[in-house]
């Protein structure tokens, strides 16, 4: 019953909400209306005065939600907003700053890379002008595989020169829409480490471009080797350090795509050509290439023959150039291809370095830039065969027109890739050369180091002041000098250029991770490339200290890692070098070993069902010979 008189002064009251202004519970008021008069109780008429009261004068407060993605919002308190961004920028500023010098030299990397104005722009000129659905179904034909999804390697091959003539604007174009892109990302993120490993004095003015392609490597390279007054700004063509670039291919096709995305794009001083072969009179001396580079990327896999491959590695070491970098896709073929190139190149500079008759050049040998800590062999490269793959990723920020023409949902996609980038000369030498466990100490402290170093300062200067508090120990006021010199050496103020320097000279002997570390919340594990040419396992535990730890809890695939481990690194991967000589296959690289995440006489189910199997096989055997032995003695 209670229920339902509640329920209808609900109704009620809702009703006489919603009616006009000029309604009332008099007779006299109701006259008016359309609707006939309601006898209504007094009681609960006074109720519904009440209601009408409460109604009116409450005042109704729409709060307003979080703003969704992409909405606009108005902000009345600009300098409220100006403080709060202000702030974020402080804070990731104050967490990038936990991190020692060393680990953030060795953490830079170029982030996820965004295509310059330009090259979008021309780019999208291009397909304008061209068949969309044509186009889909081109980058479908040439880089679209069921079983694997968007690939960026490009083989084609025609059965003849008119069928080639007449697929060569439409593959080019295919090309230019799908792969440009992800090669542009991949060569601005080598030659960002590259650039960062060597300093402000890696000045490149020249460029020569093997499988220059649509110009992936010229778009790179101008955009990486700005004037140093626009770096500030977008980077142009216009404002590029670089005065001549020299593009070698022979595909015609995608050179004439190359050629139309810089016709309406301002080159400022560039002077840009094209070959099909790299000529005698294109050599640049000895003694003026170390501003040249010599760029191959994603070429050697496109070459079918061992002898083919070699023949190219050798014409990019006769180029003169001082700096060589070669690029190719992430798979057990393009790291191999890139793995003999980079045997190769390091033996013609050991040949330089004995040979008596080029004592007097002014630059000989050759040593490993990036990633290699090294110079001797590849530690995952036996030579024949190869089961593990050392490569990095990089991604891109995908173009509107590459979401089109692939029909990607995604705003970002990653390409895979393996490289070597080798300069000539000896390799910088460093105190504990070939030895991972010796390195400087330069640059190991930052703030989350300083916040342990004060806080064990305050912790002993308690314990001195406990003890100067004693009249017998009157001396200790010498051990508070004494500790406040020591954590003034902990944190020693240094100049930012001067440290940047030594770390850059020391980073030649970090080991690099090649793989993504294991982190656990007492240790981590880094499998790295060391200075010793081998594959270790180094573990930072906690107890080795908060800032190596921190570092290597934020230490990620691809860094290069300044802390020596507490104890004494493992070895996890070395390939047989000779016939029958046996090597570790390496598939807990990357992982933990079994033996501890199943220690020795640990029991498990599976183990438990194949004993019980075993003991039942028993038991009827048993009984099957206790069965002929009962059957003989009845006979008898």
């Amino acid at each position: 019953m209670l229920r339902g008189s509640s329920a209808t002064l609900r109704i009620l009251a809702h009703g006489t909400r919603h009616v006009s202004p000029q309604f009332s519970t008099s007779a006299f008021a109701a006259s008016t209306q359309p609707n006939a008069a309601l006898n209504l109780d007094p009681s609960l008429k006074a109720l519904l005065q009440d209601i009408d009261i409460s109604l009116t004068s409450h005042k109704h407060i729409t709060g307003r939600g979080p703003p969704r993605e992409l909405e606009t919002v108005v902000i009345e308190d600009l300098e409220g907003a100006e403080d709060v961004e202000d702030s974020v920028e402080d804070h990731s500023e104050r967490s990038d700053h936990r991190k020692s010098p060393a680990a953030r030299f060795g953490s830079k990397k170029i982030g996820a890379v965004v295509m310059p104005t330009e090259l979008q722009k021309s780019i999208t000129a291009l397909i304008d002008a061209s068949d969309k659905i044509q186009l889909h179904s081109d980058a479908t034909r040439l880089f679209f595989d069921e079983s694997e999804g968007w690939d960026h390697a490009y083989d084609v091959k025609y059965r003849s020169r008119k069928q080639g003539a007449r697929h060569s604007d439409r593959d080019g174009t295919a090309f230019a829409s799908v792969v440009l892109p992800a090669h542009y990302s991949a060569i601005c993120a080598v030659l960002h480490q590259v650039q960062h490993r060597l300093g402000p004095q890696w000045n490149i003015q020249r460029v020569i471009d093997w499988g220059a392609g649509t110009g992936s490597g010229l778009w790179a390279s101008m955009n990486t080797f700005q004037k140093p007054n626009s770096a500030s700004e977008e980077p142009r063509l216009s404002t590029s350090n670089i005065f001549m670039y020299l593009g070698i291919d022979k595909r015609e096709g995608l050179v004439a795509i190359g050629k139309r995305l810089l016709r309406d794009t301002d080159l400022g001083a560039l002077s840009a050509t094209w070959q099909k072969s790299f000529r005698e009179d294109d050599i640049i001396k000895r003694t003026e290439g170390h501003d040249a580079l010599a760029l191959s990327a994603f070429m050697l896999s496109t070459l079918q023959t061992p002898l083919a491959r070699k023949k190219f590695v050798k014409e990019l070491w006769e180029s003169g150039a001082h700096t060589i970098v070669l690029i190719d896709h992430k798979t057990k073929a393009g790291f191999q291809n890139i793995a003999e190139a980079r045997e190769y190149l390091l033996e013609m500079g050991r040949k330089e370095l004995n040979d008596p008759e080029t004592a007097d050049w002014p630059v000989r040998g050759a040593h490993v830039v990036a990633p290699c800590p090294h110079d001797g062999t590849c530690p995952l490269y036996s030579g024949k065969s190869v089961s593990l793959v050392c490569g990095f990723s990089q991604r891109l920020q995908r173009p509107p027109f590459v979401r089109l023409t692939k029909h990607a949902r995604e705003g970002h996609e990653d390409i895979e890739y393996s490289y070597v980038a080798i300069q000539r000369g000896p390799r910088p030498s460093t105190v504990g050369e070939g030895s991972s466990t010796q390195m400087g100490s330069v640059g190991r402290v930052g703030a989350v180091g300083r916040e342990e170093a004060e806080r064990i300062r305050l912790k002993e200067e308690r314990v001195t002041k406990e003890l100067v508090l004693d009249a017998d120990h009157i001396e200790a006021k010498h051990e508070v000098e004494a500790t406040d010199r020591t954590t003034a050496d902990i944190v020693p103020a240094e100049d930012s250029e001067e440290v940047e320097a030594a770390l850059r000279h020391e980073a030649f002997h970090w080991p690099r991770l090649v793989f993504p570390p294991l982190k656990k919340s007492g240790h981590i594990i880094i499998d790295a490339c060391t200075p010793e040419g081998k594959i270790m396992r180094l573990t930072i535990p906690k107890s080795q200290g908060k800032q190596p730890f921190y570092d290597a809890r934020k230490s990620s695939w691809g860094d290069i890692f300044p802390h020596p481990p507490k104890n004494r690194p493992q070895e996890r991967f070395q390939p047989p070098r000779t016939k029958g000589e046996g090597g570790s296959r390496g598939e807990d690289i990357g992982k933990r070993t079994r033996g501890r995440d199943h220690p020795k006489g640990e029991k498990s189910y599976s183990n438990i069902g194949e004993a019980l199997k075993e003991r039942k096989k028993a038991s009827r055997r048993d009984r099957a010979v206790q069965k002929e032995a009962f059957a003989l003695l009845t006979e008898r």
